[in-house]
């Protein structure tokens, strides 16, 4: 296990703010993971970094992340993977490519860790992790022990699950049903995905994707044309103008910046639509 004191957590969220963490660290193994726990339980945990919002410039609390560390992949029978929490979603279906394995292509261009990807029941053009997740391990912080939990009773919703809700249950790793395929199909329906997401989505700035849920009925790119928000700018953060529902770091955004636009963005679509707009994304 690495660990580190006053940590640059700059390249460890997607938004590219800059900020140190007292103390961080990166497990290997479950049992570093119980470990860690077992002293204390209040830390801040980091996935890939692709879902936060990092609110301080300096962060006491100790932090766990999992970021390309504990990612282990392997193939058991009957076309099904088992993947530790910190490994990419990128990571993963590229392993299912080489085995010719297909259901994940939608996520081969979401980024995201596969703890993560769980948690936030991940997901887009009708397709969310929860259509392959056979099962999870976690470890359940109110009695240490390490339990598992079937699909059917996580509770999966629209970017919500049961892990969102319970955040002293540890996911450690996860079980996906595939299928078999041909390799040419499975890698074009990647590329395809690809190209259409990079096509509308602001790639060429730090980000963290979609700002907010889809209210019902609506869609956010949609509101914020309406509004004339594309362009909106605080300090070095805005909204893009290739896509309504991202925020951008163009200019060394600090997380207020970013939390400042989405209060303003909450405030003019709840006046003129009467909608409240949820935010997609964790604030620590």
């Amino acid at each position: 296990m690495k660990q580190y004191k006053d940590f640059d957590l700059t390249n460890f969220n997607a938004y590219r703010i800059q900020a140190i963490g007292k103390e961080v660290f990166f497990p290997d193994n479950k049992q570093e993971i119980i470990n860690l726990y077992q002293e204390r339980k209040d830390y801040l945990l980091f996935g890939s970094g692709h879902n936060l919002i990092l609110s301080k410039e300096y962060y006491e609390k100790p932090i766990i992340i999992f970021n390309g560390n504990y990612s282990e992949i392997r193939l058991l029978e009957n076309d099904v993977i088992e993947v530790e929490a910190g490994a990419f979603t990128k990571q993963v279906c590229e392993f299912a490519l080489d085995k010719e394995l297909s259901g994940l292509e939608m996520f081969y261009d979401i980024p995201s860790s596969i703890g993560g990807a769980v948690i936030m029941n991940a997901g887009s053009s009708g397709e969310e992790i929860k259509d392959i997740l056979i099962k999870v391990k976690y470890l359940d912080l109110l009695d240490m022990q390490v339990k598992e939990m079937l699909n059917k009773d996580i509770c999966f919703e629209y970017r919500n699950s049961f892990f969102q809700k319970n955040t002293d249950k540890i996911i450690l790793r996860c079980w996906l049903q595939l299928t078999k395929g041909l390799r040419n199909d499975i890698v074009e329906k990647m590329e395809t995905i690809k190209e259409k997401r990079w096509a509308k989505q602001p790639r060429n700035y730090p980000n963290c994707g979609s700002v907010f849920k889809r209210p019902k009925g609506h869609y956010v790119g949609a509101l914020m044309d309406e509004l004339n928000l594309k362009g909106y700018t605080v300090g070095g953060a805005k909204i893009s103008e290739k896509h309504g529902g991202f925020i951008i770091n163009f200019n060394n955004a600090s997380g207020k910046d970013i939390l400042d636009i989405i209060v303003e963005v909450k405030r003019q679509v709840k006046e003129k639509f009467n909608i409240d707009l949820e935010v997609e994304q964790r604030v620590i």
